[in-house]
């Protein structure tokens, strides 16, 4: 690799707010043409059967609306328009690159009259209180500093009795499986992902993100705090990835 191309990033722990938005937009607009096809195969496949768990216990009976927050290349909001075609799909990130390879997706599959992404700041929501059933956001928690914030406006913008979703990578509970995760995100994926991108750094800052998340019981704490009711998770292949439910 070209050490020209390197990036060194701070831990999680020793960035300030501020540093870690913007290292986290460089970080995705480094890595948006490979974004998908990494995401598949480091997962082994696994983020598209998470996406369809969390479609499949989506709940749309008032709007028949749902945005999709840090919809990054469009993914959960493809798969959600795709399930419901009844349903009318929005979706919002603060990577313009990444809302552009979004767009062309959209296009692709002829859905642009029910999918529209558009820029926009999870913290800061463009759309008015009351005008979704289901707000929803795909590996992209982790990556906000102020998760209340974000949380609070997800709710916000729902009906009564809808459902703010989050679906995240988690670690398993304490053993094996922790483990062997641990190992394979701070000692395969980054040499992985040196293979297919100019930036393995944000690989790296991958790892430390989840290894740095709260844990679920904390995560369902932070839900109730903003208010949310009902509030779960469906922690999904031995706990790697953790869906939240909770409701308005």
């Amino acid at each position: 690799m070209n050490e020209s191309n390197k990036q060194d990033y701070p831990s999680v722990q020793d960035m300030t707010d501020s540093q870690r938005i913007g290292i986290v937009k460089d970080i995705f607009a480094s890595v948006t043409d490979k974004y998908d096809f990494l995401n598949r195969f480091l997962s082994g496949r696994r983020d598209v059967a998470w996406r369809k768990r969390t479609v499949s216990e989506m709940n749309f009976f008032n709007t028949h609306r749902i945005l999709d927050v840090a919809t990054g290349t469009g993914d959960l909001a493809l798969d959600c328009a795709n399930t419901y075609p009844d349903v009318k799909v929005m979706g919002v990130d603060f990577v313009q690159e990444m809302v552009d390879k979004g767009i062309e997706k959209v296009a692709d599959q002829n859905l642009t009259d029910r999918v529209q992404l558009q820029w926009g700041d999870a913290t800061n929501i463009e759309f008015e209180d009351n005008s979704f059933d289901v707000t929803a956001i795909a590996f992209g928690i982790r990556n906000i500093p102020d998760k209340l914030k974000a949380l609070s406006e997800m709710k916000r913008i729902i009906v009564e009795n809808g459902q703010v979703m989050v679906l995240e990578l988690t670690t398993p509970e304490p053993g094996f499986w922790r483990s062997t995760y641990s190992f394979y995100l701070n000692g395969v994926l980054p040499k992985l992902a040196r293979i297919f991108t100019k930036n393995p750094a944000a690989y790296e800052y991958l790892a430390d993100s989840i290894m740095n998340f709260p844990t679920r019981r904390e995560f369902v704490k932070l839900m109730e705090t903003v208010g949310l009711k009902n509030c779960r998770a469906i922690p999904l292949t031995f706990g790697v990835c953790t869906l939240y439910i909770g409701e308005k």
